[in-house]
């Protein structure tokens, strides 16, 4: 396994991390994903640690707590051993305060983690969106304070717009908070957004990037072929896709770059769509979910090895999108403002 600094924060990961938003799957909108039970569970944490991996992400809306609660257990005796990130943000329960960014949920959402985890501090505390409505100087000195009281060891963002995440590292930076170390961020072959605005910015301000949704939702295992009907059970399939749409012809171009280098390198259309991202600027950790233990197995093979210069273009080239004002501007003027991947026109 590879490992890697997490932005400013000194603390070493693996290269590729496990998302546990499978475990559970008492809530209809989550079962979608998957319904790993306790057994199981276990089992890919196991695989998980052997591997090398150390670092393990959830959150409280994940089954609401019992990802949470599946995780504690698997790691009970061990905690030592592991680095863990769980988020909050979202809404738990029909009371009016038991969402967003106050003091009064922050504080409140953290303590039931810990709970429900079995530990006394959490590695990363993530939003897990942005809270328009609750001061970003509130947030962070409550964030603050679950430093201080040793609950937390260090800060992220998940899902923040640039100006978001600027607008709250310069408020740490002058009301001397913690600055968030690490964003939690959507990124695939398939969605290149990052690489906009938030991945320079994740640069210029040394904060560690966490892939989500590497595989666009299965589209970029190879499950998803030309003429192929999707496949039965999947997550596109369930409607549990994320995002907009994703054009019929710009998947199957990937996919079928993807097949060819597959083809070259012996390594499964995953692995290739895996290492692609570990070798994108910015990025410290990728998040690998698994309903089950050949999804996991086969992920953990994306690291160990790399793909040519040639490859990444040619994927790069397949998978590049129209971008839109003023970044399409802001790439024409590479002289003094020079773009962090390459731009293929």
């Amino acid at each position: 396994m590879e490992y890697r600094t997490l932005g400013s924060s000194g603390l070493q990961v693996s290269a590729l991390s496990f998302g546990t938003g499978t475990f559970g799957g008492n809530h209809p909108f989550f079962a979608k994903w998957g319904s790993t039970d306790t057994a199981e569970a276990r089992r890919l944490v196991d695989l998980c640690l052997e591997a090398g991996v150390n670092l393990f992400d959830t959150a409280d809306v994940y089954s609401f707590g019992q990802s949470e609660d599946i995780l504690g257990q698997v790691i009970a005796g061990r905690r030592d051993s592991v680095l863990l990130s769980s988020k909050a943000t979202f809404r738990m329960s029909d009371d009016p305060n038991d969402v967003g960014h106050s003091r009064h949920h922050l504080m409140r959402s953290c303590e039931s983690s810990l709970k429900r985890l079995g530990t006394d501090y959490l590695d990363l505390f993530i939003l897990h969106g942005f809270d328009a409505k609750t001061a970003v100087d509130e947030t962070l000195r409550t964030l603050e304070n679950l430093v201080q009281s040793g609950k937390v060891r260090f800060v992220g963002c998940s899902n923040y717009s640039g100006w978001h995440l600027m607008k709250s590292l310069a408020a740490s930076d002058y009301r001397g908070f913690p600055r968030f170390t690490v964003q939690q961020v959507h990124y695939s072959l398939l969605r290149r957004e990052l690489e906009w605005e938030l991945m320079p910015l994740a640069l210029d301000q040394n904060v560690g990037t966490m892939v989500w949704g590497p595989l666009s939702q299965g589209r970029l295992s190879g499950k998803y072929r030309r003429n192929q009907p999707i496949p039965k059970g999947s997550r596109v399939d369930q409607g549990a896709g994320e995002g907009p749409d994703i054009p019929d012809e710009f998947l199957y171009g990937v996919v079928d770059v993807l097949a060819e280098i597959s083809a070259e390198t012996g390594k499964t259309v995953s692995q290739v769509s895996l290492n692609w991202l570990l070798q994108r600027p910015s990025v410290s950790t990728v998040i690998v979910g698994a309903r089950n233990e050949e999804q996991l197995v086969d992920n953990l093979g994306a690291v160990g090895w790399n793909l040519t210069e040639e490859q990444m273009a040619r994927l790069d080239r397949v998978s590049e999108t129209d971008t839109i004002y003023p970044y399409w501007h802001q790439r024409g003027f590479t002289e003094r403002n020079p773009t962090p991947v390459p731009f293929y026109k």
